[in-house]
């Protein structure tokens, strides 16, 4: 059972009661730009409000905002969708969700299959959507990376099941913990935890680099001098 917004939803749900809820939940899936299929760009983010029965108009000024959102050039969006390159291509996709002006955004492995500075550009566009357009963002992910640099609160789920549930740093805590339900810890905090077992003593575990790199130079700072 799932209660969204005040709606719960169970096995039992009928599909024609989730119509008011599918205009404002929006899912963006691993690998999104495999679902393109219009001619130009704009045509294929504008589907979704065009399918929610939107005008045309209204559709095609929602399709230019969201594409402006995700900071696709509008050099591009007259464009057939398969002419660009993978990374815009999921910024078309991505568009075509936020088009259909959800309050929520689930995502489903958002940076699967994405190089370094292509993950960190998606997570910062999701980061400010969060930030900007005030929606809820749900982050589905293996990245324990993401989690620790931009989750608010983490569910870690086993079998089906929710086994925890809280801030990062509270997760990231056991690592003994975290081995055993196979997941594993952020860069930084992995580092901070080699650390530890040659004895040095951190306040609380770094999840980012920023956070590890002061909290070395605290513990540096701290240790007595031998002058």
């Amino acid at each position: 059972m799932v209660n969204v917004d005040g709606q719960i939803i169970n096995a039992n749900t009928k599909n024609k009661q989730l119509v008011s809820l599918r205009q404002h939940v929006g899912i963006v899936f691993q690998f999104p730009e495999s679902q393109l299929f219009a001619e130009t760009v704009v045509d294929d983010v504008k589907f979704g409000p065009l399918n929610f029965g939107v005008s045309d108009t209204e559709a095609t000024n929602r399709a230019k905002d969201a594409l402006q959102k995700v900071k696709l050039p509008e050099e591009f969006w007259q464009k057939s969708p398969f002419e660009l390159s993978g990374g815009q291509m999921r910024r078309v996709a991505i568009a075509g969700v936020l088009a259909t002006n959800p309050k929520i955004l689930i995502l489903d492995e958002p940076t699967a299959g994405l190089d370094p500075q292509g993950r960190f550009e998606m997570m910062e566009l999701f980061n400010e959507l969060h930030h900007k357009e005030q929606l809820t963002i749900l982050l589905v992910t293996h990245q324990m990376d993401d989690v620790a640099n931009y989750a608010d609160n983490v569910i870690v789920m086993d079998g089906g099941q929710i086994v925890k549930n809280g801030a990062p740093v509270e997760v990231f805590r056991d690592t003994k913990w975290l081995i055993k339900h196979q997941l594993g810890l952020p860069k930084a905090a992995n580092f901070a935890s080699k650390l530890a077992d040659r004895g040095v003593k951190f306040d609380k575990m770094p999840l980012d680099i920023s956070d590890l790199v002061h909290q070395i130079v605290n513990v540096k700072d701290r240790r007595p001098s031998h002058e």
